[in-house]
């Protein structure tokens, strides 16, 4: 239903694209569409159940969700589940990382779609997206290639598709 993975090899350490991911507040320098990241509920750093609030913005759309960190094994995952303003699932985001024979990083964004019929209405209206998954390949190309430059400093590459 519009499941989502894209990867691209870095030349860094997985720990410190990790550390990079995982700091959501940060998360705007790098996507096209989330302006911006805050924790809730007192929380200053990632950990599993660790909530934040992502805001979001295509031209004129604007729209939050709310996240829910499920997943920080540093260098090695970091996930997290988002809802709608009313606790209705949006998606499961996830970042992993694996170290390649050369020494670089191999990192897998991948986003698994669980909106039901209402969200995916509603989704439409509120960003203007009719065709999420495709949104998603590029938005998460261009994440990816910002999070590299950023890991690496140089110019961009190009995230693929995986399999």
């Amino acid at each position: 239903m519009g499941d989502v993975s894209m990867r691209v090899e870095v030349a860094a350490l997985a720990e410190a694209i990790y550390d990079l991911v995982a700091d959501m507040p940060r998360m705007g320098e790098w996507s096209p569409e989330c302006e911006r990241v805050e924790w809730t509920g007192g929380a200053s750093g990632p950990a599993v159940g660790v909530g934040f609030v992502g805001h979001n913005r295509i031209g004129w759309h604007r729209w939050s969700t709310h996240g829910r960190v499920t997943t920080a094994e540093r260098g090695s995952e970091f996930a997290f589940d988002v809802r709608s303003l009313f606790d209705l699932p949006v998606a499961l985001w996830s970042y992993r990382f694996e170290t390649t024979a050369g020494g670089a990083c191999l990192v897998t964004e991948s986003t698994t779609d669980r909106r039901g019929a209402l969200i995916r209405m509603a989704g439409r209206l509120a960003t203007g997206v009719s065709d999420r998954a495709e949104r998603n390949r590029k938005t998460m190309t261009t994440t990816l290639d910002r999070l590299r430059v950023t890991a690496e400093g140089q110019a961009p590459s190009r995230a693929t598709p995986t399999a």
